[in-house]
């Protein structure tokens, strides 16, 4: 059956880095626009970034632009979230989560259908 494998998060230092993984199974994931949202405890879930199936042209959060690279290898139906200069801030549950054909903005999390179970990430000293 259809489903993603994320990558285990961790407890990482301010400054530090952190690669997410989205693996895809059971289904052709390059015919999908691939985001990460994340959710914090006590907040609603926000966009992080996503990156189209075909061009692979990437969005980012304000929040995160300049700092976060998402990336795709579609041999591997595989997507990759390389986070950098983390901030406690950036601390929460992330999750892949898919649209077809195109992202969909990362404004609201309902126009993406498919969802991972999500992974920890903290940032802290």
């Amino acid at each position: 059956h259809a489903r993603f494998v994320e990558s285990v998060g961790g407890l990482v230092q301010p400054g530090g880095s952190l690669r997410l993984s989205c693996a895809a199974s059971g289904f052709a994931a390059d015919y999908y626009a691939i985001a990460w949202f994340r959710q914090a405890p006590g907040k609603e879930r926000q966009g992080v970034s996503c990156i189209d199936p075909n061009d692979g042209m990437a969005s980012y959060a304000d929040s995160v632009a300049g700092r976060f690279t998402i990336s795709r290898d579609n041999r591997k139906n595989t997507v990759y979230l390389q986070m950098n200069s983390l901030k406690p801030e950036d601390s929460g549950t992330y999750y892949c989560a898919t649209a077809p054909l195109a992202c969909r903005g990362l404004e609201r999390d309902s126009p993406y259908s498919f969802w991972g179970q999500g992974t920890q990430v903290i940032v802290s000293s």
